[in-house]
């Protein structure tokens, strides 16, 4: 019976605050996109301008996140994917599910790193954090790591919203299950088409321009 509720709040948690705060994050890098330096610069002002924005980060992004990650790793080590007998879609996604949940627990512990503390540690400002994210995405490597990331996101988050309709009793018939298969399916390309062009956007030559006074802090970042 705890394991029931600890799985619940899990993928409760997985929608309700973190599928909420993907978007956001999208939302957010995607306005390098439409707005470019300027444009990136005025959505992270404008969520640090929340009100409580710490104690927001804190109980509706950090915790959640860290019960959730680590929690969801131990699921992640304790399935047993039979692939091998039964290749059909719902497996697939069983296994990936749970792979997409590994790199995406390790990329944000690394892209905290990169970002939020550097902040929190005062090397960088929020007004520099395009500039930091051009350094990071110019590395071929890193870049590529990047996209790997934020499309296995991606997937986590689609593919997990369907999972929890189909737990939580949302989508309960077969044509329910197909029909929210086929829209979490598009959320997801739409979320990944959004993050990895936002990945091409810091890469611009504006985000360069934006960077210089800083290259060599994110040089002895990453």
């Amino acid at each position: 019976m705890k394991g029931f509720y600890s799985r619940k709040l899990h993928s409760l948690l997985g929608v309700i605050p973190l599928g909420f705060f993907i978007l956001e994050h999208m939302l957010t890098n995607f306005s390098a996109v439409e707005g470019g330096s300027q444009g990136f610069k005025d959505s992270v002002a404008l969520l640090n301008s929340l009100p409580l924005v710490l104690v927001l980060e804190i109980f509706g992004i950090w915790l959640p996140i860290l019960y959730h990650g680590v929690y969801g790793l131990y699921i992640a080590f304790q399935a047993k994917p039979n692939n091998s007998h039964f290749r059909n879609e719902r497996n697939f996604r069983y296994l990936m599910q749970r792979v997409t949940g590994v790199i995406v627990f390790a990329f944000i512990i690394w892209h905290l790193y990169e970002t939020r503390l550097q902040v929190a540690l005062g090397n960088v400002t929020h007004e520099e954090l395009g500039g930091v994210m051009h350094g990071i995405v110019m590395n071929p490597i890193f870049f590529t790591l990047y996209v790997i990331s934020v499309v296995a996101a991606s997937f986590h988050f689609a593919n997990g919203l369907w999972s929890f309709l189909v737990s939580w009793g949302i989508t309960v018939g077969p044509r329910a299950q197909r029909v929210s298969s086929h829209i979490c399916l598009s959320l997801f390309v739409i979320v990944s088409v959004m993050f990895v062009w936002s990945l091409f956007a810091f890469r611009s030559i504006e985000f360069q321009t934006d960077g210089v006074a800083i290259l060599q802090t994110v040089k002895t970042l990453i």
